[in-house]
């Protein structure tokens, strides 16, 4: 008799290897962090990190739907900028203004991405460099190339300085109700299989009837909405504005997806390991910093900086051959 359990696990696994190692790594490092540092584990260490990193989770998720067309959005980290300041400065409105105004802010330098993309078809690579450029210069400009206070006085301050039910940060709880949509918006939509269909070939799947123009405008919209959240953390969190910051997040966020196990040609991807993925990157550095804290070594945030981009160079390597092997049948 056939034995299909193993058959199938066997599937899902092949199916499966690129996102697979990202998550092997994280439990190991994290099984590691656990071992070594006494306060790893700790409820302080976990909300901090979770807290800091949940800007590169929200911009790492939709800068993977870009990616899984076969696109890239390089203006994420200007736009996250941009709309920290917008944010300051709704905050004297509250939350429910500023929360809005800001996610729309992002939404609509994302729609002026697909405008470039879809209607004008000028390449990602350039139409959101510009993008990226205009929205740096933009919050420069609105600011006045200084940090915009928020009002402490309005319950703005809520979202990143407090807790959801005093268990853990709104910022986490609304990341996590992100990556929730728009894993189910991937998996088990049709804009989702239609997604992955133009990643695997648009030509093909023009032919096929797909609405190939419409998936197009909306990841670049949910990219910018999601730059938006993250302008919005930013300012709750750290307090003000923050028209310099966003220097290399749009990296941050491709590395993310990329340690996920998305291909940068697109046709592939995952929302659950590209979570995986920027959580990895950032306990990266968190164990650095326990590791500084102990006097066993002493690293400037530069080299750590270094081995982070030689740790990403490493996955990408090994995501290339297993790659390769797939497509020769060898997995």
């Amino acid at each position: 008799m056939l034995d299909t359990t193993a058959f199938d696990l066997r599937r899902y696994i092949q199916g499966n290897t690129h996102s697979l190692g990202v998550w092997i790594t994280l439990v190991a490092l994290i099984l590691f962090g656990l071992l070594r540092y006494e306060n790893f584990g700790g409820a302080y260490n976990i909300s901090s990190f979770l807290n800091y990193n949940a800007m590169f989770i929200v911009i790492a998720v939709g800068m993977c739907f870009v990616i899984m067309t076969g696109g890239i959005d390089l203006s994420v980290g200007s736009v996250a900028a941009f709309t920290s300041v917008v944010a300051a400065y709704l905050s004297p409105y509250g939350l429910q203004v500023a929360l809005p105004g800001a996610v729309a802010a992002g939404i609509a330098i994302g729609g002026l991405n697909a405008f470039f993309v879809v209607v004008m078809r000028i390449p990602p690579f350039i139409a959101t460099l510009a993008t990226m450029l205009g929205a740096k210069g933009g919050a420069l400009v609105i600011s006045g190339a200084q940090t915009i206070s928020i009002d402490w006085g309005s319950n703005f301050t809520k979202l990143g300085m407090e807790k959801a039910f005093g268990v853990l940060p709104w910022t986490i709880v609304i990341t996590a109700i992100v990556c929730v949509g728009l894993w189910v918006l991937l998996e088990k939509t049709s804009l989702g299989r239609t997604v992955l269909a133009i990643g695997g070939g648009e030509d093909a799947s023009v032919m096929m009837g797909l609405n190939v123009t419409r998936a197009k405008v909306l990841v670049y919209v949910i990219s910018g909405g999601c730059a938006g959240m993250a302008g919005l953390f930013l300012a709750s969190g750290f307090g003000a504005g923050q028209p310099l910051e966003g220097v290399g997040w749009e990296l941050s966020a491709i590395a993310s997806v990329v340690v996920g196990g998305t291909l940068l040609t697109g046709g592939m991807g995952s929302i659950s390991a590209t979570v995986a993925g920027a959580l990895l990157l950032g306990l990266v550095f968190n164990i650095l910093n326990f590791e500084n804290g102990r006097g066993v070594i002493s690293l400037s945030a530069y080299w750590q900086m270094v081995i982070r981009g030689a740790f990403l160079f490493v996955v990408i390597v090994f995501q290339s051959r297993v790659a390769r092997s797939a497509k020769k049948g060898t997995i």
